[in-house]
């Protein structure tokens, strides 16, 4: 009987685990979306908002048992900083 319970938490586990992942790839996908928009001229500004989106997505993708949620969220961050330092943090 205590394998049994062992087992069924052991799959619970990684159904959470894969969880996290898709929505961290979601976030990700979301807050991508939103930098490409944010490349607009004047519009720089917006990063401080959609970093803190891509932040939340690499924690839950750093959670996670699989990197692709992480490393797109990881990638998001980079154009956004990038973004922002061309702008010099307003633009």
């Amino acid at each position: 009987m205590g394998s049994n319970r062992r087992l069924a938490f052991e799959m619970q586990k990684a159904e959470h685990a894969c969880m996290r992942n898709l929505i961290s790839i979601v976030l990700g996908l979301i807050a991508l979306v939103l930098v490409v928009i944010a490349f607009i001229p004047l519009l720089g500004w917006a990063n401080w908002f959609i970093l803190p989106i891509a932040i939340i997505g690499l924690a839950l993708g750093a959670m996670s048992d699989r990197t692709s949620g992480r490393n797109l969220n990881i990638v998001v961050i980079v154009a956004g900083v990038l973004r922002l330092m061309l702008g010099g943090g307003i633009l």
